[in-house]
């Protein structure tokens, strides 16, 4: 039995096309072609006819909007680029795999690469100075090629003196590769020092 892939009008693939990106910025010209069952070529002309630009531009155009900037570590210790940053919130990374990052034989991704880009996210997001790692329960759901683009998306889930807890999905297209749940410990002297600030402000 051969299966027959039913092909959507142009209008109405170039509409989902559209959503599709706009809910995940990320995807690839060779994701969107396997998604819509197309060539790469309908994909590169649906994108021109939408005025959507490629992968690395999208990307570029993200990377240089307005972001908070990480106070926990160095911006270079970060595994990663940062893509958006809202401190105390959210954040996302994107890691693409090279040679350097996989084993020789499978090119698949070495498991401490992935953790790696989820854990300095986690820290990254946290609005402190000193900020560290205390504990992780992660989960490796299938593994990451050579040559894929990791996406790493951290939010920052609960937040009190001295403790955060930040969740991290790693996503490679649509797919979620990684999960993590990391609890960072950071700097209770500057949080109290926040905290009594700001009441002094109010008894002002």
């Amino acid at each position: 039995m051969v299966l027959v892939i039913e092909r959507l009008p142009k209008r109405t693939r170039q509409q989902q096309l559209l959503q599709a990106i706009e809910d995940n910025p990320f995807l690839t010209d060779e994701e969107l072609m396997r998604k819509f069952q197309v060539s790469i070529q309908t994909v590169r002309l649906d994108r021109l006819e939408l005025g959507i630009p490629e992968l690395r531009e999208r990307i570029k155009h993200m990377a240089e909007r307005s972001y908070d900037q990480v106070r926990s570590l160095p911006i270079d210790e970060v595994i990663g680029e940062i893509i958006d940053l809202q401190l105390d919130k959210s954040g996302i990374s994107m890691f693409e795999l090279t040679e350097d990052h996989v084993f020789s034989r499978t090119k698949i991704a070495r498991g401490h690469h992935i953790f790696a880009q989820a854990n300095s996210l986690a820290v990254a997001v946290i609005n402190d100075p000193i900020a560290l790692t205390a504990s992780a329960d992660i989960r490796f759901i299938r593994s990451a090629m050579l040559g894929e683009k990791c996406i790493a998306k951290a939010y920052v889930k609960s937040l009190s003196k001295g403790k955060a807890k930040v969740d991290v999905q790693t996503f490679i297209g649509d797919e979620v590769v990684f999960e993590g749940s990391f609890v960072i410990f950071h700097s209770k002297k500057e949080q109290l020092r926040t905290e009594g600030g700001q009441a002094n402000a109010d008894r002002n």
